[in-house]
């Protein structure tokens, strides 16, 4: 029944996580996290939301954007393996409810000032890379911070999940190895239920793949907005 319910859970969040662009993670951590410790949580989600990374640079491959990508990623690497050291000794309740409040008022502002955005500069997209990846590494729900400042560029719908992907792809690849060679391991049932959750992961990410499609460009960021806020209560209230 675990693995069945795990599965099911990997539907639902990388057809969300691959149309927003924050992953798997943002929506399986917290539910996961009732029944389950925090670094099996994180080890677990964390492999199934790599290869969700995989499969949205395969299923939206035309559109990558490299200057985001590198520059976001290469501070986002070293972010994320900082996190991921100190997830066992930091308080993780202070720091969900600190990222609860940031994206509760960054969703909101945007609902009110519809045409502000970040400035499109590189210290935009190294503060952005570090901040998401080291949320990653604690917390692994970097990829709602990372939706926050990857809006900001305005990109296509096909860029952004492309570059979301491309930049997840490589922080996550860091805190895995980070948690795994500070001992975090998983049950042996849990292992041989990955033969349903990697599929499962592609059903959700292909799934959103036809969504996508049905939502207008100028629309888009709103949308953003709408899942960043619902993140957002989550984490500062539970």
């Amino acid at each position: 029944m675990e693995i069945l319910y795990i599965t099911l859970l990997t539907i639902l969040a990388s057809a969300v996580g691959t149309l927003t662009g924050f992953g798997t993670s943002t929506i399986m951590v917290p539910v996961l996290l009732l029944f389950m410790p925090l670094p099996q949580t994180l080890l677990l989600v964390g492999i199934i939301h790599w290869f969700g990374d995989i499969w949205k640079m395969l299923l939206f491959r035309k559109g990558f954007n490299w200057r985001l990508i590198i520059l976001f990623g290469a501070v986002g690497i070293v972010g994320s393996y900082a996190g991921a050291n100190i997830v066992f000794s930091v308080s993780s309740r202070v720091l969900s409810q600190i990222l609860g409040g940031f994206l509760i008022l960054y969703a909101l502002f945007i609902f009110l000032k519809p045409a502000f955005k970040i400035p499109q500069t590189n210290l935009t997209a190294l503060g952005g890379g570090a901040l998401s990846g080291f949320l990653a590494g604690v917390l692994g729900v970097g990829g709602a911070v990372r939706g926050a400042f990857l809006s900001a560029f305005d990109l296509p719908k096909a860029v952004y999940l492309a570059t979301a992907g491309a930049i997840g792809f490589f922080v996550d690849i860091t805190r895995l190895t980070a948690y795994i060679a500070n001992g975090v391991k998983l049950e042996p049932a849990l292992l041989w239920g990955f033969v349903l959750f990697i599929p499962a992961s592609l059903l959700g990410a292909k799934w959103a793949q036809k969504i996508i499609h049905l939502i207008p460009q100028k629309k888009f960021r709103g949308l953003i907005a709408v899942f960043l806020l619902l993140v957002g209560l989550k984490f500062l209230i539970f």
